[in-house]
């Protein structure tokens, strides 16, 4: 019997592996391991990619974030208790980095047609505190919208994008820059490159993407050590340095994302095209923007079925995300909120084949056997 994997990131890297091994021996050639070329280069293609200024490369996805309302809070532009609003349905991440800096999550509901934080919901969550809201580019689809922007506008509220799962989405709407890639879109933003992303490292690394030149001076501080120069500290800081051998891997994966996302986005289309199952929701293509497809989800009510049922045919899934984080046990304090949609999504959820290796034919394949799925 055939198999579908769901990822193989071995086969995944395949194609680049020379050109990854000529970057890995330019890195130990050069003798410089951090804060080098590798770096410098990297902040400067991922900034051009997201229509910003600035870049800065750091640690991880979740210290991005962190990092940037630690900045806000050094700007003096947040505050310690200060409301940030942050979609329901997200990994753990986007509510850690809130938290973690002593701001109050408040939980959006989200769209069931994008699944991503629904603007409109937002007005019935605003009061004086809330200073800022946290837009997740869910699954590679664009989080953004008129509504939203004027909200900023008119509230004069920060917006910071999470956008670990969507470097180079585009959306249908300009951001408040003028631009529609996201990463650009808001006040700043947060990138992962974890190795499952679309842009994966070989290991962890993240960057912050900003046009705000006094809020990349500030993380780019804060994430060594608060120092401004060589000891030389001006803010309480961390360490959230990226190393030059993951920015010279992420430069040979950057050269080729754009065939990486015109890939998955063939392969969406051609689930989407075959999947006939009244029983297996599909999600919806937007023909106005450019989507990722980070991951390819599908809804279907008797899940744990419709798995089992992939598994014995071979094809693998996974779910992003069964528990939203207000039903986590860290967030206990979160545990009544009144989430209907977010709990119905994280029920009904599966994330098919659409990384390294499916093929075109492989997901018409997957596509035939999941509509002789009859619960």
């Amino acid at each position: 019997m055939k198999t579908y994997p769901f990822l193989d990131l071995g086969l995944a890297n395949k194609p680049i592996e020379d050109e990854l091994k000529k970057a890995a021996c330019r890195v130990i050639e050069s003798g410089r391991y951090l804060h080098g070329e590798e770096t410098h280069l990297l902040e400067q293609e991922v900034a051009s990619k997201c229509e910003a200024k600035y870049c800065v490369a750091v640690s991880n996805g979740l210290d991005a974030l962190k990092l940037i309302f630690r900045a806000y809070k050094e700007m003096g532009l947040l505050h310690e208790g200060d409301k940030v609003i942050v979609p329901a349905n997200t990994f753990i991440a986007s509510v850690l980095a809130v938290s973690d800096n002593g701001l109050e999550p408040v939980l959006c509901e989200p769209s069931e047609l994008t699944m991503n934080l629904n603007p409109e919901k937002i007005n019935g969550l605003l009061d004086d505190k809330v200073k800022a809201i946290l837009p997740v580019h869910l699954y590679g689809t664009a989080c953004w919208s008129e509504t939203l922007k004027q909200l900023a506008q008119e509230r004069n509220l920060l917006i910071i994008e999470d956008n670990a799962q969507a470097i180079g989405a585009k959306a249908s709407t300009r951001g408040l820059n003028g631009t529609f890639a996201t990463g650009g879109l808001g006040h700043a933003s947060g990138i992962s490159f974890y190795p499952t992303k679309n842009l994966g490292g070989l290991g962890d690394a993240g960057a912050v993407i900003t046009n705000d030149e006094q809020l990349a001076k500030i993380v780019k501080a804060v994430a060594n050590y608060g120092s401004d120069r060589r000891y030389h500290n001006i803010y309480k800081g961390y360490n959230c340095r990226i190393d030059e051998m993951q920015a010279a891997m992420l430069r040979v994966k950057l050269s080729v994302l754009d065939n990486e996302t015109e890939r998955r986005n063939i392969i969406a289309k051609t689930y989407n095209q075959h999947i006939c199952n009244p029983l297996v929701i599909v999600p919806h293509i937007f023909h106005d923007m450019v989507q990722v497809w980070h991951q390819y989800v599908v809804r279907v009510e008797k899940r744990d079925q419709f798995r089992e049922y992939l598994a014995d045919k071979g094809v693998q899934t996974d779910i992003h995300y069964a528990t939203p984080p207000h039903l986590q046990p860290c967030y206990y304090e979160l545990r009544d909120s009144k989430l209907p949609v977010t709990e119905k999504l994280a029920n009904e959820v599966v994330s098919l084949p659409i990384a390294h290796p499916i093929t075109v034919e492989d997901a018409v394949e997957i596509s035939k056997i999941i509509n002789n799925f009859n619960a």
